[in-house]
């Protein structure tokens, strides 16, 4: 077996695995939001921002947290978070604050029941508890953070769709100070 197969094999299983009706439910909190606070840590954060910046090119109002030019959360913004675990330390106070303001809270995560998804008001959950096991070849989270992008492009897909969005209205709001 080849390893992209592997790779490709993994990710099939465990989006198959996946609740995807979760998509339209995160549209939904991405819609309703005033602002949305994008955050993770490690290979999660990049996943987040490859997210972050797609939902910026739809023309949504995008900050990742712990910039220096990130504004302040407050009711009405969505804090969407991207951690396997669900635990990660660094994240913890994060969803501590936007829930104390009044802010909504989504999270991406390999676990249904973590201290992140038990104070979101939506979890996703990618795959199951049982959808990874370690795999020579794909290591420390690669499975999850693989699995959710592809989830999280998919979650684009349907926007684009749902509100007829063209590649030109997309490139239009493009960074162009590259």
């Amino acid at each position: 077996m080849s390893n992209q197969k592997l790779i490709l094999d993994r990710l099939t299983t465990i989006l198959s695995e996946t609740d995807n009706s979760n998509a339209a439910k995160l549209l939904k909190l991405v819609d309703e939001a005033g602002r949305i606070f994008i955050g993770g840590a490690g290979r999660s954060l990049l996943v987040s921002r490859f997210f972050a910046m797609r939902l910026v090119h739809a023309g949504y109002n995008v900050s990742m947290i712990g910039e220096v030019v990130t504004p302040a959360i407050k009711a009405g913004d969505l804090l969407l978070l991207v951690s396997g675990s669900g635990g990660t330390e660094t994240l913890l106070p994060f969803v501590k604050k936007a829930k104390s303001v009044g802010a909504k809270l989504a999270v991406i995560s390999m676990k249904k029941s973590s201290p992140m998804a038990d104070a979101a008001d939506l979890t996703i959950q990618i795959g199951n508890d049982n959808s990874f096991p370690l795999t020579k070849g794909m290591p420390m989270g690669a499975q999850f953070e693989l699995a959710t992008l592809i989830f999280l492009e998919a979650v684009i897909a349907d926007n684009i769709f749902a509100k007829d969005l063209t590649e030109e209205g997309m490139r239009a709001i493009h960074a162009n100070l590259e």
